[in-house]
């Protein structure tokens, strides 16, 4: 198996044309036409995932965020992202990445959100491109029964492995109708307001953006790390539905750079 082959699966799921403009997915580092013997997958690639790699003998890193998002006009030791290109270099490891043409997937990291929480009826909640494709950010749906929202809110921090959720005070006794979007998703909550969200939960909101529910919709702030932390299982259900007796790891690494006390 080489790096292009596995590269050509993730990219028939998710296509890298979908990717935004300002974006930098793909093969970042390394030759695709080398054999593969053994994937990492992880959310970010940082120093200690490149070692973990070394350390356990894998020659591809699969990320769902881009190590360089700008042009590298030097290659020192000067930073995270020159230091592990050196030793990805050094070490013979190539590196790819699938982000925001991972996002606006039909299945893509909110669609995996919204199987965490078991959503019905689910409809795209930014469409994105042609709209006979299906493709764009964030997803509605519901939950088959109306939960008790402050019920509700626990099983969200549970779910998603939050040290803390922020929220809006719940002006609703229950939820039913739901909005989600991986990553950064505060631009975004015009539309779960428009469609009528019970609650719109995402990543990144900044303080202000709360104060624009109004009591019409209630904001969770999962993290952003948190929202997109099952990108991983997307990853290995692609390579492994189609790539048997092949080594395939989950990065051991927690790569949040955010601490909670």
């Amino acid at each position: 198996m080489h790096v292009k082959d596995i590269i050509s699966l993730i990219e028939e799921y998710a296509p890298l044309k979908l990717q935004a403009s300002f974006d930098n997915s793909g093969l970042l580092c390394g030759d695709p036409e080398r054999e593969v013997t053994s994937v990492l997958l992880c959310i970010d690639v940082t120093e200690e995932v490149v070692e973990e790699a070394i350390a356990k003998g894998h020659d591809l890193i699969i990320s769902h965020h881009p190590l360089i998002f700008g042009g590298l006009k030097h290659i020192t030791p000067a930073t995270y992202v020159e230091r592990c290109v050196i030793k990805a270099i050094k070490h013979d490891i190539t590196i790819y990445a699938s982000h925001t043409n991972m996002d606006v997937v039909t299945n893509g990291v909110s669609g995996r959100m919204a199987d965490k929480l078991d959503l019905v009826n689910r409809q795209i909640l930014q469409p994105e491109g042609d709209p006979l494709a299906g493709n764009g950010f964030g997803i509605i749906g519901e939950l088959q029964h109306p939960v008790e929202s402050m019920t509700f809110l626990q099983q969200v921090k549970e779910i998603f492995r939050c040290d803390r959720l922020r929220y809006t005070t719940p002006h609703l006794p229950t939820i039913q109708r739901v909005a989600v979007c991986g990553g950064a998703g505060a631009s975004f909550f015009n539309r779960a307001l428009a469609n009528h969200a019970d609650i719109y939960i995402s990543g990144d909101f900044k303080y202000h953006d709360f104060f624009l529910t109004e009591k019409r919709v209630i904001i969770a702030d999962i993290g952003h790390y948190e929202s997109e932390q099952f990108t991983k299982e997307i990853f290995y259900e692609i390579l492994t539905k189609k790539i048997s007796k092949f080594a395939i790891q989950f990065s051991e690494i927690n790569t949040n750079p955010i601490k909670y006390l």
